[in-house]
């Protein structure tokens, strides 16, 4: 695999990860997935409350099994950018380690 693939299929996730986060949030808060911009703020541009955004975070975690996202994590994330790239952080995290532990044959 060379690197340019690495590349353009890291990449393809990505824009695949942030257009499904988008479209869990329009569904969860009944707007169209055009308003949900990265700097969409979820309480005061959506109207969330703490348990919604809680509510939220459990759905992001049952679409992307691999992203935890603690209650810490939810009193940070305020805005769209900030939950799209938490979950861009979990999955290199995660492809870090599996990289590190797997052993060379």
């Amino acid at each position: 695999m060379s690197i340019e693939s690495l590349t353009s299929s890291r990449q393809a996730w990505k824009a695949l990860a942030n257009e499904e986060v988008r479209t869990i949030i329009a569904k969860y808060f009944g707007v169209r997935i055009q308003r949900v911009s990265d700097e969409v703020r979820l309480c005061e541009d959506l109207g969330a409350d703490w348990l919604d955004r809680l509510e939220l975070m459990i759905l992001i975690e049952d679409q992307f099994p691999a992203v935890e996202i603690t209650d810490d994590d939810v009193d940070q994330i305020d805005v769209v950018g900030d939950l799209i790239r938490h979950i861009a952080g979990v999955s290199n995290d995660r492809r870090r380690r599996l990289i590190v532990e797997t052993p060379l044959r």
